[in-house]
C-alpha cells in the first residue's frame, strides 16, 4: 500500500472513525499515524496484559496494526474504530500466547514469568522535574506493575481493560466473549488479590516510608538555619 504523505485535513482531531478510516485506506500516512496516535496505549495495554511481556506485546501490536490497516475495507463503521481494533490486537495477541503454550509444552519448558516488564510505558501526566519524586513514582509504578503481571491471566486481563483502560462492562464483556457478570466477579477477584499482593509487599517497608537523611535531610537543615539567621532569631555562635 503506497503512503500519501499529505492528508486533507487541518485538525485530525476533529475526524470521525469512518473519515479517517476512509483516508488511511486511500493510503495517508498521516491518517495512519492519527489512528495509532488514538489507539497506541490502549492496544498496548491489553496485548501486554495477555502475553505477560514488554517486547512481545510490541510485536503483537505491530502485527495487529498490520493486519487492521491491510483489511480497512472491512471496517463497517458499525462499531467504533477503537472497538475494531482492539478486536484484532486481542485475537493476535491471544494467538501469540497459545503459540507460546505450545513451543513450551513441546520443549517441556517451565513457563517463567518476565521481569522488568512496563505495562506503564507511555506517560500518564506531566513530566516531574524533582528528581526524588521521578525516583518515587518510578518506584510505586514498578510495584504496582509487578502485582499486576502477578495476577493469574484470565484476572489481569480484566483488570487492565476495566481499571486502567477503563472499559465498560460490556464492552470488556463483548471482547472477551464473556458473561457481564463473568467479568465483574474475575474483576472483584482481581482487586482483592492486588490489595492483598500489594499489602504484602507495602507492610513490609513501612518503617522505611518518608526516609529523613541524606540531601533532603542538609537541604531542610541549612533552609531553617538561613531563616533563623535572617529573623535574627539565631546568632550564628554556639552559646
Amino acid at each position: 500500500m503506497a503512503l500519501a504523505r499529505s492528508a486533507s485535513w487541518q485538525n485530525p482531531e476533529e475526524l470521525d472513525d469512518a473519515q479517517i478510516a476512509a483516508l488511511a485506506q486511500a493510503g495517508s500516512e498521516s491518517a495512519f499515524r492519527e489512528i495509532m496516535r488514538r489507539n497506541n496505549r490502549r492496544l498496548y495495554r491489553i496485548a501486554r496484559a495477555v502475553v505477560s511481556d514488554a517486547g512481545e506485546a510490541e510485536d503483537v501490536l505491530q502485527e495487529a496494526y498490520l493486519k487492521a490497516f491491510a483489511g480497512l475495507a472491512d471496517f463497517r463503521g458499525e462499531a467504533a474504530l477503537s472497538t475494531w481494533l482492539t478486536r484484532i490486537t486481542l485475537n493476535e495477541a491471544l494467538q501469540r500466547r497459545r503459540r507460546h503454550r505450545e513451543m513450551v509444552e513441546l520443549r517441556e519448558l517451565d513457563r517463567t514469568s518476565p521481569s522488568g516488564a512496563n505495562i506503564l510505558v507511555f506517560p500518564m501526566g506531566p513530566e516531574i522535574d524533582n528528581p526524588e519524586a521521578a525516583t518515587a513514582r518510578a518506584q510505586v509504578r514498578g510495584l504496582l506493575e509487578r502485582a499486576v503481571d502477578e495476577l493469574p491471566a484470565s484476572f489481569r486481563l480484566v483488570f487492565v481493560m476495566r481499571d486502567i483502560e477503563e472499559m465498560s462492562i460490556e464492552d470488556t464483556a463483548a471482547h472477551l466473549k464473556l458473561r457481564p457478570e463473568t467479568v465483574r466477579t474475575r474483576l472483584f477477584r482481581a482487586r482483592r488479590l492486588l490489595r492483598k499482593a500489594l499489602h504484602a509487599k507495602i507492610a513490609s517497608g513501612f518503617s522505611d516510608v518518608f526516609p529523613f537523611g541524606g540531601a533532603r535531610c542538609g537541604r531542610i537543615t541549612e533552609a531553617v538555619i538561613a531563616r533563623l539567621a535572617g529573623s535574627k532569631r539565631y546568632g550564628g555562635a554556639d552559646q
